[in-house]
Order: structure tokens, then sequence, then C-alpha cells
């Protein structure tokens, strides 16, 4: 059974990994506009959407591509291996890049063993694996049991050496376990926002987009997807508002409130797509967003990769992104507005190879 592409899906995988690139290399760290940072511990902002967004797509894509697989009469331990290889690369590729930004400098008690990559290696091969041996119905019980009981061991549980449980950075749970487990350095010195305890309520967020990927499978009308994918957006935004009062928005902590209102923004999202792109047509403006979309993961990588030259080595005194910035400041272009000038400039350098790779139908899929 050959599987239909849904292009709305592309597009929604492309301007998110736009947006992640964007958000990651401003032309300056001391002038970026409030929503192109992450919140600092309570609350959500439009940078905070990013990673969850990209987990969900991770999630909806694991449903397009294995369904026809196991219709097909493939046996789930066929698939094993593909599913475990393609983690271990993701993966790996996450700690080569981590290793690029210590080599002038390297220690193993420097190396950082989470990260972005990271998770969404883990949540695929935990995603993969429970896509592939359980239906929707006892997927979707996962990730709900998954963000009960995350709450209860984050909100109940006494952080050890304090008398009652804390949710406040580098004293709580999450960051207790990290501190006991987890090698190398961590991203805020004493607890790091991709951890060890963290990592599994963000399981939910991929099961989330498994059960958005079942639903387009579905034989039901587009019309009919899209109001379903409407509904239960809305659903999920008023349910993670409404968990919220006991246990905040936090992206750092990953906490269930933050898991359900970003999938259900991006059920949403994805649906408001599909209204413009698969009802009425309108594809013209796609084009960034598809060739984004089908190398995400490969220009995320190389995106890091070119920073090494836009923003590392000094050229003439100053990183090629300092010139860019002093450049555009010095013919009076406000501070925050020339910072994401060159952002999306940085944004559009990555286009080219994106472009190159998709002309001659190069998809690299690690």
């Amino acid at each position: 059974m050959e599987r239909k592409r849904f292009v709305s899906l592309d597009v929604f995988r492309g301007f998110t990994i736009a947006a992640m690139i964007l958000v990651n290399f401003p032309g300056s760290w001391d002038h970026v506009f409030h929503p192109l940072r992450h919140t600092v511990w309570w609350g959500i902002s439009f940078t905070d959407l990013i990673a969850p967004f990209f987990l969900f797509t991770v999630g909806v894509s694991i449903a397009l591509a294995y369904s026809g697989k196991l219709a097909a009469g493939t046996k789930p331990r066929e698939l094993y291996r593909k599913i475990i290889i393609r983690s271990l690369k993701i993966f790996a590729v996450g700690m080569f890049l981590n290793l690029l930004g210590i080599l002038d400098h390297f220690s193993w008690a420097e190396l950082r063993w989470t990260g972005t990559l990271h998770r969404i290696a883990i949540v695929f091969l935990f995603c993969g694996m429970l896509f592939i041996h359980t239906n929707w119905k006892t997927q979707a019980v996962v990730g709900a049991l998954l963000l009960v009981l995350y709450h209860v061991a984050m909100v109940f549980i006494p952080t050890p050496g304090f008398e009652q449980a804390m949710l406040e950075p580098g004293v709580n749970l999450a960051a207790w376990v990290d501190q006991q487990l987890l090698p190398g350095k961590m991203w805020q010195g004493n607890w790091d926002p991709e951890g060890i305890l963290s990592t599994f309520p963000s399981f939910a967020t991929g099961i989330t987009g498994m059960l958005a990927g079942r639903l387009l499978l579905s034989q039901r009308t587009t019309e009919q997807k899209i109001i379903a994918l409407f509904f239960w957006g809305f659903v999920f935004c008023a349910i993670g508002m409404a968990w919220s009062w006991s246990f905040g928005l936090n992206e750092n902590l990953w906490s269930p409130s933050f898991v359900m209102f970003t999938s259900g923004l991006a059920a949403l999202t994805l649906a408001s797509l599909s209204v413009v792109i698969d009802l009425q047509g309108q594809v013209r403006w796609t084009r960034f967003g598809i060739i984004y979309g089908m190398n995400a993961i490969a220009v995320y990588v190389l995106a890091d990769i070119l920073a090494i030259f836009f923003y590392g080595i000094p050229l003439g005194g100053a990183s090629l992104n300092m010139h860019a910035f002093n450049g555009l400041t010095g013919i009076g272009v406000a501070p925050k507005v020339a910072s994401m000038i060159y952002g999306l400039f940085f944004v559009c350098v990555n286009f080219i190879p994106a472009l190159l790779l998709y002309r001659k139908n190069i998809f690299i899929k690690l």
C-alpha cells in the first residue's frame, strides 16, 4: 500500500525547523525579542513551542511511515532494526554536535550527553516501538499514564535533601535525578532541560502526534479530519490550561500541562495548514516549508556546523554575525530588529543547501 504524502505535514515540519534555526542563531544574544527567547521558568513563549511541535511531527511521521508496513503484513520484529539504527544515528549526530562545541577544550567532564537531537532520538525509539506493538487506545492510555505518573512524582515526592516537593530550578526531583545519573556536563550547571526524568513526559508529546497521524490515515473525508484536529486541538489546549493550575506550563520540566497545551496548539496549527493547503489548494507559498521539511534534521545539523564559520571564527577582530549586527545598528536599525534580521539571513543561508538537496531529489533520513 503506497502512502499518500501529506504536504501540510511537510510544511509544518519545515517551518518548525526554520523557526528553530531563527531562535537559535540571532545576530546578538544581548538583543533578542522576548518571543524569540525561551521563558526562564514558568510560562510559555513562541520559542517554547518549537521543540514540542517537532516532536509532535515525529509522532505523526511514525504513524504515517509504519501503518502501511504493518497493514502489508510486516512483522514488528522486522522493523526493530530500522527503528533502533535510526535512533542511534540521530543520537550520535547529537553527540557529534555537542563535541564540536568543546573541541578546543575537550574533556569528558565538559561533554554534554543530552540535547535536542538526543531527545528526538529517544522519543522516536520509544514511540516507534510502542506504535508497532499497540493500537491507538493503548497508546492514548500510555501517554495519559506517563503524564499522570510524572505529575505525581514531581508534585508529591519530596526532593531528597528537602522536606517537600520542589519545582524550582535545580532543586526539583528531575534535577536531582540528573545530578545522580547524568554523566558529563549539564546545560544549566546542576540541571538540564533535556534531562532523564523530563524525557518521560516528552514521550507523551510524540504519542499525541501518533494519534494525529492515525486520524490522518483514517477513512474520514479531509473536512472531517480537519474538524477532528480542530476539536481535539481545542480540547487538549483546555486540558493543558486547566492542568497548569496545579503544575504550571514549563518547558524546562516538560510539565504535563505543557505537553497538553503544546500538543493542542500543534494539532490546531496542522489543521489550519490543512485548511489552506488541502482544502483551498493554496500551495504556492508552501515551497519554502516543503523544501526545509523534506530534509529537516539534516538542515538542523548543517545549521550547527555552518554556525562555526558564521559565529565562531573571528574575521577582522569579530565574528561574522557581530560584523553584520554592528553594521545594521550603525545605520540606525534598532538592535533587536537587527538581531532578528541576521537570524532570518541565517535561515536563508541554510535554505540554499536544502534547496540543492531538494532539486536533486536527495532526502537524508538519519
